[in-house]
C-alpha cells in the first residue's frame, strides 16, 4: 500500500511539474513594415499548432508569442512566417515568397516603418 502511495504522489507531481511548462511567452524579431504585413505575419503564427496568442510590432518589428511547447517551438513558427515572405535573423524566406508580398511590404529594399501610411 505504500508503494501505491509514493507512485501516486510521484505520478501527480511529474504532471504537476510538467504542465506547468506548457505556456510559454517568446519573442523575436520579424521583418517586415505595415499593417499588412502584421496581419500576415500574426495569420502565419496562428495558424501554427499550439500558438496561442501572436502579436507583431510595427516600430520594433518584435513578435511576441503564447505558445504550447508541447506542440510546437520557435523555429517552426519562424518557418511559417518565413513560407509567407518574412525574414528572422535564424530563417529567410524564399525569394519566391517575398515576391509574393505586397509592393509596399518590400522590407529587405527599405525596411523603414511604413505603419502610418499603408493598411
Amino acid at each position: 500500500m505504500k508503494k501505491i502511495v509514493v507512485v501516486l504522489m510521484a505520478m501527480t507531481l511529474t504532471n504537476v511539474a510538467f504542465g506547468q511548462n506548457k505556456n510559454k511567452k517568446m519573442t523575436f524579431e520579424v521583418n517586415g513594415k505595415c499593417e499588412m504585413c502584421k496581419t500576415r505575419i500574426e495569420k502565419a503564427a496562428l495558424n501554427v499548432s499550439g500558438v496561442k496568442f501572436a502579436d507583431w510590432s510595427i516600430p520594433t518589428h518584435q513578435l511576441s508569442l503564447i505558445v504550447d511547447e508541447r506542440k510546437t517551438n520557435a523555429m517552426a513558427i519562424k518557418m511559417a512566417i518565413a513560407e509567407v515572405g518574412h525574414d528572422s535573423k535564424e530563417l529567410k524566406a524564399t525569394q519566391e515568397a517575398y515576391d509574393n508580398v505586397h509592393p509596399c511590404c518590400k522590407y529587405r529594399e527599405d525596411n523603414t516603418d511604413d505603419g502610418k501610411s499603408h493598411h
